[in-house]
């Protein structure tokens, strides 16, 4: 059995770039910075950060450019791609991305609950904020400011 699955949580770091391929479908392309933390051996507090370079396709790509911004706060969940290519002077080049099929953005304005997106097949949806109340009201218990990232 293989399995080809990348769950990431943190900060966008540029607004996201969203763009038509000649069929028409749109592309979204973005990266998101991952701070991992630890302490070392002497007592002192570290910190790396990681950027991992994103792309979501379809109605998850149009969700992406409406709703991201740089700084915010995401979770996205999909499978790791490389691709590659040569340049016109002949230098080959590799790129690894993650290919969004789900995405949780983070809160907005104070708020407790936020958007999520799917999507199957390049298609995705997201809920209304009719449903987005439903899930809050379902977790009164649960609180953003209680999640320790």
């Amino acid at each position: 059995m293989n399995l080809n699955k990348a769950i990431i949580i943190g900060n966008v770091t540029q607004d996201p770039e969203v763009k038509n391929t000649p069929n028409g479908q749109q592309v979204s392309s973005f990266s998101v910075a991952t701070n991992r933390m630890w302490t070392d051996n002497q007592g002192q507090k570290q910190t790396q950060a990681e950027f991992h370079n994103v792309v979501a396709w379809g109605r998850l790509a149009e969700i992406v450019g409406q709703y991201l911004t740089k700084g915010g706060l995401v979770m996205i969940e999909g499978r790791i791609q490389t691709r590659n290519w040569t340049d016109q002077q002949g230098a080959k080049h590799w790129k690894t991305e993650i290919i969004a099929e789900n995405i949780q953005l983070g809160p907005r304005n104070g708020q407790s609950s936020a958007p999520r997106a799917s999507t199957n097949n390049n298609y995705g949806s997201a809920p209304s904020d009719e449903s987005d109340q439903s899930v809050a009201e379902a977790d009164d218990d649960i609180k953003v400011e209680d999640i320790p990232f």
